[in-house]
């Protein structure tokens, strides 16, 4: 069974870092790409980053561009997003997301996701 546990949420300042964490079992890690998708307050999804099954390959949105860095450790089967500068805009419920090909594909499995605030 696929499994996505997201974690390292909470509250911070504007300004500030988080490093979000989604441990992944039930498949073999390094054959899958992996997503990060936010969820803010009253809004639809949007995706953030993205991660090739090697970890070789890094894709982001341009509202986090810059500011984020997504990484994969495949000896531990687990996926992180460092999140530096946040903004208040970066509020929401982030998700990680299995893809369905090594390079990308469509997202099949989803995590719970964990909630980060931005806010003084």
């Amino acid at each position: 069974e696929v499994q996505l546990v997201e974690s390292g949420g909470g509250l911070v300042s504007p300004g500030g870092s988080l490093r979000l964490s989604c441990a992944a079992s039930g498949f073999t890690f390094s054959s899958y790409a992996m997503s990060w998708v936010r969820q803010a307050p009253g809004k639809g999804l949007e995706w953030v980053s993205a991660v090739h099954g090697g970890g070789g390959s890094a894709e982001y949105a341009d509202s986090v561009k810059g500011r984020f860095t997504i990484s994969r450790d495949n000896a531990k089967n687990t996926l992180y997003l460092q999140m530096n500068s946040l903004k208040p805009e970066d509020t929401a419920v982030y998700y990680c997301a299995k893809r369905r090909l090594l390079y990308g594909g469509n997202m099949d499995f989803w995590g719970k996701g964990t909630l980060v605030t931005v806010s003084s």
